[in-house]
């Protein structure tokens, strides 16, 4: 065999492994932010499952907030919905489609607050701030998983887009397509004015 073959050989072999190489470390930043947005998923509806009992206990002292509680009801039912659906984080308007559903629901929390506002009572309910201890324990949570989910998908973005692991992940096409970023709420940049 001439030394030219075998040098061919030899760059086959060193080629494979690094191709192989490139590849598993894109399967396992892949995997890591799949497992991250299913963490982002769990903490949003663990927040959906404390908004009925919220909603009840609120109910029992404030019975003609009726459009209150429905503006809560549907919110959460079209966070179901979507959660429910194919919500992927390799498509942007799937994550987008997703925080906006939450946003609205996240409003409709904010309406339901400031109805709790007019019952000093319900405030006193030890049921009511259990309720609101979980609920803004849930929304911390979010903020937290939310920001693992952008850092593991800015990983996993870095090194598919870095040469030379850009060329395998061009060889797969979706498969290692690259992650969308949660984005801030449209006005989240106006510090919100306070008056008194």
């Amino acid at each position: 065999m001439s030394k030219v073959v075998l040098g061919f050989i030899i760059l086959a072999v060193i080629f494979g492994f690094w191709g192989v190489s490139r590849y598993n470390k894109l399967v396992h930043l892949d995997q890591a932010v799949q497992a991250q947005w299913s963490q982002v998923e769990n903490v949003y509806q663990r927040r959906a499952d404390l908004v009925p009992n919220l909603v009840e206990t609120v109910k029992g002292a404030a019975k003609f907030e009726k459009d209150t509680f429905t503006a809560v009801t549907e919110a959460r039912a079209k966070v179901g919905q979507v959660q429910g659906g194919a919500t992927s984080p390799n498509d942007p308007a799937s994550v987008q489609k997703f925080a906006d559903a939450q946003q609205q629901l996240s409003t409709a929390l904010s309406r339901l607050m400031v109805v709790v506002e007019r019952y000093p009572d319900l405030k006193a309910t030890q049921a009511f701030r259990d309720l609101q201890v979980q609920l803004e324990g849930a929304e911390n949570r979010i903020a937290v998983e939310r920001m693992r989910f952008v850092q593991t998908a800015q990983a996993f973005n870095t090194v598919r887009n870095t040469f030379p692991s850009n060329i395998i992940a061009g060889m797969f096409g979706s498969r290692f397509a690259e992650k969308a970023y949660f984005k801030a709420q449209s006005g989240a940049e106006t510090a919100p004015k306070v008056q008194f």
